[in-house]
């Protein structure tokens, strides 16, 4: 492929960890349930595509996350990928013994900026969510894991409206302190803008909070998730969450729409000169074969430009 026109831009890094949440974030809300090997196969077919971080399942009560019941069937089929790392989303020390018994040694966790949203998607005040990944972390960490804190509600709440940054910085704090190698802020309904982005990776910064733990995650509500990435990287940010096909939402809050196009960031990655180790044309084939599988287009804007001019 000749186009994009790779022109780069001053000031942004060489290389970006695409941290793909499709499998995980992309598919939990669907309403039919994905067979389990379908799930593996996706899986394989973005690692195939150059993807190396593929966050794979969760390790959830099923009465929450009805999607993602198969953890336990679906991790063994994938832990043979060489060179691909496998997350797993654990919400306490219940999940964290299912993951750990299969082999699982990238570990996260899910915590909330926001008091309603703690509530809402964990049925505790922030401080008691916070509470119990505690000893979650520290374990995790005793069996020599990677923790990645997942932090919800970054900037802006369904219920609470625009989020204090310093209450977003005082979660990240607790999340690093208690031993989280590395933290994704979650711009989780959408609602973020280039300012707010750099606002917040900047207190971050004058409380201690290094850019090289933060990757950010985006959702395009608004059509601004290019837009923040962008900012994000101005800032020195090197790992961007994304899902193939633009697939995801949020089961907890009903304003969330679809996750930034794993595809469309790499177009933008690509223009730029940024490397991603990412084929884009195996990455699009994918998108469009799960696309076929949940019966229904895919949402990304480049999925569709290039499946278009392949018929």
């Amino acid at each position: 492929m000749t186009l994009p026109m790779t022109v780069p831009a001053p000031g942004l890094p060489a290389r970006v960890r695409i941290h793909e949440v499709g499998a995980r974030d992309g598919l939990q809300n669907e309403k039919s349930t994905v067979p389990t090997e379908v799930k593996a196969e996706f899986i394989r077919r973005l690692a195939a595509a150059g993807l190396t971080t593929i966050e794979a399942t969760s390790f959830v009560h099923p009465k929450w996350v009805p999607q993602l019941a198969d953890a336990e069937q679906l991790f063994p089929l994938v832990s043979d990928l060489q060179g691909v790392e496998l997350p797993v989303l654990v919400p306490n020390d219940r999940g964290l013994d299912r993951a750990l018994a299969l082999g699982a040694r990238r570990i996260a966790v899910f915590a909330s900026a926001t008091e309603s949203f703690a509530k809402a998607n964990l049925n505790r005040t922030l401080d008691e969510s916070l509470a119990v990944f505690e000893p979650v972390v520290r374990r995790a960490k005793d069996e020599g894991a990677h923790v990645r804190g997942y932090v919800s509600m970054c900037f802006g709440d369904p219920w609470e409206g625009a989020v204090p940054l310093s209450q977003v910085v005082r979660v990240c704090k607790a999340l690093v302190a208690m031993g989280c190698d590395e933290l994704s802020l979650g711009d989780t309904i959408g609602v973020a803008t280039p300012g707010h982005v750099r606002a917040l990776l900047s207190e971050l910064n004058e409380a201690g909070v290094p850019t090289d733990v933060i990757g950010v995650h985006f959702h395009d509500t608004y059509g601004q998730a290019l837009a923040n990435t962008y900012a994000a990287l101005q800032h020195g940010v090197t790992t961007v969450d994304a899902s193939a096909g633009g697939l995801g939402g949020c089961p907890y809050a009903k304003s969330a729409t679809g996750n930034l196009a794993t595809e469309d960031l790499v177009w933008m990655l690509r223009g730029l000169g940024i490397d991603t180790g990412v084929d884009l044309g195996l990455l699009v084939a994918t998108s469009d074969w799960m696309a076929g599988h949940l019966g229904r287009p895919s949402p990304s804007r480049t999925v569709r430009a290039l499946s278009h001019k392949e018929q």
